[in-house]
Parts: C-alpha cells; structure tokens; sequence
C-alpha cells in the first residue's frame, strides 16, 4: 500500500504534468478558454476533495478523465440553451495554409458530433487512450465504446468527403 504522502505526491504532480491536456480536452468540448479553465479548475477540485475513494492509483488517470469529462457534460447540461458563435473574424486570420485549413475543417467537423462520440474521439485520438480506458472512463461497454467510435470515423469520413 502507497503511504499517504507519496500518493498525495502522485495525485499533485499528475495534476501539474497534464493541466494543458485536461485543458485541450475541455476547450474542444465548450469551444471557450474561460469557460474550459473553470471546467478543468473544477475538474481538479472535486479530484483533489475525493482522492481518497481512488482504491488504486494505478487508475488516477482514468479516474480524472471521467471526472473532467463528467464536468464538461455538466457545464452543457446547465447551459442547454446557450448556443456558442465562435470571432469568425479571428478564427479566419490565423488560416493562412492549406493544411491549417484542412486541420480546422477535421475540427469543425470532429466538433459536430455528439458529445457521446465527440469524447471518444477525443480520448482516442488526442489523448492516446486505449478502448479500454474510454470504456472505463465514460462508464461504457467496450463493445459500445468501438461500436461509437466506428460511428464517428464514418460520420467523419462523409464530413470530410464532402468539404
């Protein structure tokens, strides 16, 4: 058994390695740097207020990972009617190749999923996570999690043949 200083040694610098990450993975949910540091802040909060129910640390990282995907659903559950209108205007000044182009078509396009197949995609292609993991962290069959996952890449693959 980890003796309760190391473990809180473990939980501070897992936080301190991977805010960017946790913050990337909010911001492509809420599309809002302000909103998706107070998700990732309240992420970390509830974390650190219920670290001790973490049986093994060994799943710190899935563990986190539903906790700040769990607030990123809260904050769209609280806010259903707010529709968010991304500064067009900023958003068209920073293309100036076509790859970025490309790269921010696969965005809007990735962003137009549900948020169900949204996450995984999330989780599987820019947090590197494996299918178990995504089916641990969002509390899903791993047959489910595939089958999301299958689902998205075709509806992407139709996206991205049409642009």
């Amino acid at each position: 058994m980890i003796e309760i200083a190391t473990r809180e040694k473990i939980f501070v610098d897992f936080i301190k390695e991977n805010q960017n990450y946790f913050y990337q993975i909010a911001f492509f949910h809420v599309k809002d740097e302000d909103i998706a540091m107070d998700i990732v802040q309240e992420a970390i909060v509830k974390a650190f207020q219920k670290r001790y129910t973490l049986k093994k640390i060994d799943f710190l990282k899935t563990w986190f990972y539903r906790i700040l995907i769990n607030e990123c659903n809260l904050y769209f559950r609280k806010n259903k009617k707010l529709i968010f209108i991304p500064d067009y205007e900023e958003y068209e000044s920073k293309l100036s190749s076509k790859e970025q182009i490309e790269t921010n078509d696969l965005y809007d396009a990735i962003d137009g999923l549900t948020p169900k197949l949204k996450t995984i995609v999330i989780l599987f292609f820019f947090e590197g996570m494996k299918l178990e993991e995504i089916s641990k962290v969002t509390h899903t069959h791993l047959s489910t999690v595939k089958s999301r996952l299958y689902k998205a890449l075709d509806i992407l693959k139709m996206k991205m043949e049409v642009i």
